[in-house]
């Protein structure tokens, strides 16, 4: 999956593929996971968050099923 260079502390870069709904997200210490069945809606507010670390900890991580790349 391609990903975007994203400005965070924590997060690289971010992915999205729209017909399984999986957002791919590389993080600077962990690696990459792929976090399933996301809403097209929830990416896109994701990549247009003032924050996306702060997006991530609120509407991602523990609502969706993810799994390490």
């Amino acid at each position: 999956m391609e990903r975007e260079p994203v400005t965070s502390s924590n997060i690289v870069s971010v992915g999205y593929e729209l017909t399984s709904e999986t957002l791919e997200i590389e993080f600077k210490t962990t690696g990459v996971y792929q976090y399933l069945n996301v809403p097209q809606f929830i990416w896109e507010r994701f990549m247009m968050a003032d924050s996306v670390g702060k997006f991530f900890n609120a509407e991602i991580k523990n609502s969706y099923p993810c799994t390490k790349v």
